[in-house]
């Protein structure tokens, strides 16, 4: 097939974005197809005439655009296949707080928090359990987030964090195991089955949060697949990241992100529709524990966009 790489843009994780296309250029190859590199951030007017003549599109972008589903609305408008989750589904898993509202809609567990759009009063103080964290509510990798331990503590964040000028999240921390645990489609007579994978348990190696530095160091973290924990739990945390999957509308993949208390309920944080795509990532760690390959793992990626597509048309 001919396939269009869509990878780089203009959020802070681009540098994230373009490490794992290179990786996902070397699959696509050893899979037998052309590739043609796209980057939004040169010419985001230019992905009409670069997806031109493209049997399928793979998108690698995080933050916006991508994980926020401008690109899959223009790859929808020329009728070109693309792995993930669709439009809706995007926007909605990259908004936090919305994300959140519908997965205690959903009936899942999840912790306690304020949307703030604006720099708050200086004494304002959020009905909420210290400790605190502060993230941007639409953006991943763990960047622009903080940890307030005390009230005393949160003004200097919010003038940090505000400086910005982007919206946060701000929640109770929740202490506990870091639990991580994808959900892969499978095709069955032409229909898509969403089934949970192993999950992982991350435990960092410096710090106790699994921040930016732990994710993208060599050895910032060690990740346990299968998580070593016991199997109620384990189907408890893979019964809820399809639930939240489910919740948002997802198609294809996801990846959904718990804290577990020691003697609590699981706890989930967030879902990421376009999950870390490199051999050592996350999703393609738990693809590995049943079977699947990386390249395997982009191949079945691809068969579930194009499935997806050809009912879109017969529909």
């Amino acid at each position: 097939m001919n396939v269009l790489l869509i990878a780089g843009g203009w959020s802070s994780e681009r540098d994230v974005s373009l490490s794992g296309a290179k990786v996902i250029h070397k699959a696509l190859i050893a899979l037998g197809n052309t590739v043609t590199a796209y980057d939004p951030a040169s010419s985001l007017d230019g992905l009409m005439e670069a997806v031109t003549g493209k049997d399928f599109a793979f998108i690698n972008l995080h933050g916006s655009p991508g994980e926020d589903g401008l690109i899959q609305a223009m790859l929808e408008r020329v009728h070109c296949p693309y792995q993930g989750a669709r439009p809706a589904a995007s926007m909605l898993a990259l908004n936090k707080a919305a994300a959140k509202v519908l997965f205690i809609k959903a009936g899942l567990n999840t912790a306690p928090f304020h949307l703030i759009n604006e720099r708050p009063e200086k004494d304002w103080q959020p009905m909420l359990r210290y400790p605190l964290f502060i993230k941007a509510n639409t953006g991943g990798s763990s960047l622009h987030m903080e940890k307030v331990d005390t009230h005393d503590q949160l003004p200097a964040a919010l003038d940090r964090l505000f400086a910005l000028n982007i919206s946060y999240l701000v929640e109770s921390a929740v202490h506990g195991a870091e639990i991580t645990c994808g959900i892969l489609g499978e095709l069955k007579d032409g229909r898509e089955n969403p089934v949970a994978l192993p999950p992982i348990l991350i435990k960092p190696a410096t710090g106790k949060v699994f921040d930016y530095t732990s994710k993208y160091s060599p050895g910032g973290a060690e990740e346990i697949c299968p998580a070593p924990i016991s199997e109620p739990l384990t189907r408890r945390i893979q019964a809820m990241a399809l639930t939240a999957h489910q919740a948002l509308g997802i198609e294809g993949y996801s990846r959904a992100d718990f804290i577990v208390p020691e003697d609590g309920e699981p706890v989930l944080l967030e879902v990421n529709t376009l999950p870390g795509m490199t051999p050592t990532s996350l999703l393609p760690q738990e693809a590995a524990a049943i079977g699947l390959s990386f390249e395997q793992l982009i191949a079945r990626l691809m068969e579930l966009g194009i499935a997806r597509e050809m009912r879109r048309r017969a529909a």
